[in-house]
């Protein structure tokens, strides 16, 4: 999901970063409530009903608890000031965070896969589940759909893609608590192979979220531009400050939710050092306010309005 895609320009939120911060970190207090509670019924009721799936299901939900601490930590030294060692801040922690998410989810579900195949290849161990793991499935379903339609809400408002991500892990258990519903219907109704193989499809879902995670924030690690639109959003404000005459070379790189970005100016090549500084400086402040950028570094060139008359006289 594209950042441009959570939320109008940050000077439009109306919350102020401890606001913020405040609303992300009691969302995911919420998040570790819910799947602590879920990861416990579900394997309890799992292990007493003789369900893989619903096992499966739980196992998931624990890594949901897991990664819920990992948001925690990461908001936390995220938001420290910028220091000798670290001059852009720590906003990475954020990104790293979503990497370790990713492998997390990849770890898990490679095990849920191996561990369904395993059963697969013995199917006349698949036992017959009790109607308990039913309505369990349906209760972790309601939960986790219910979690991340208010997780999202709280990441589209405070606008952090790790939250988005977080998010998207909730509705990713949910996608599974339906599959292992299924299954353990079709193991009720006498069709007992079909409880490994929801724990199968299970364990694709997860690995499958897991890689895609995984190699968002790595490619962000490594100083991946902003999409196209975003770009061109930063070089036409920057366009339309008062003394910028043109603007080319217009560089950016992700640091967790922000950019930084690096920018050609070109202004009146009559003009004085200072006042071409000075246009710098209110070209630099507009892009501040107006997008999620962290540092704007500029750099002027000389512009020289082109001479018509001479230009004519050559042709001719």
């Amino acid at each position: 999901m594209k950042f441009t895609d959570l939320a109008e320009d940050s000077e439009d939120s109306g919350h102020t970063p401890a606001e913020r911060i405040a609303a992300a970190t009691r969302s995911t207090w919420v998040s570790v409530v819910v799947n602590l509670v879920l990861t416990l019924l579900q394997i309890l009721a799992g292990i007493f009903s003789k369900s893989q799936a619903l096992i499966a299901d739980g196992i998931h939900s624990l890594s949901d608890l897991v990664a819920d601490f990992v948001v925690l930590l990461a908001s936390h030294h995220s938001r420290k000031d910028a220091d000798a060692d670290h001059p852009y801040g720590h906003h990475r922690f954020e990104t790293a965070a979503s990497l370790v998410l990713g492998l997390l989810l990849l770890a898990v579900g490679l095990g849920m896969l191996w561990s369904a195949v395993r059963k697969l290849e013995s199917p006349e161990t698949v036992q017959e589940v009790h109607v308990l793991a039913l309505w369990v499935a349906g209760g972790a379903l309601v939960s986790k759909e219910l979690l991340f339609r208010y997780m999202l809400a709280v990441a589209k408002r405070v606008k952090s893609s790790m939250l988005v991500a977080n998010a998207w892990h909730a509705r990713s258990d949910a996608a599974s608590s339906l599959v292992v519903g299924l299954g353990i219907i079709g193991n009720l109704a006498g069709y007992p192979i079909l409880d490994p193989i929801a724990a199968l499809i299970v364990g694709a879902m997860v690995t499958k979220m897991g890689w895609e995670f995984s190699w968002e924030a790595l490619h962000d690690l490594m100083d991946r531009a902003v999409d196209e639109e975003e770009v061109a959003a930063i070089r036409q404000t920057l366009l339309d400050t008062p003394g910028v005459e043109g603007v080319h070379d217009v560089r950016t790189r992700k640091m967790g939710d922000m950019i930084v970005v690096d920018a050609h100016l070109e202004v009146d090549a009559s003009l004085s050092v200072e006042a071409g500084h000075d246009i710098s400086v209110a070209a630099r402040n507009r892009v501040l306010q107006r997008h999620r950028v962290l540092n704007l570094m500029t750099h002027l060139d000389p512009w020289r309005k082109p001479d018509l008359d001479h230009d004519q006289a050559k042709v001719a």
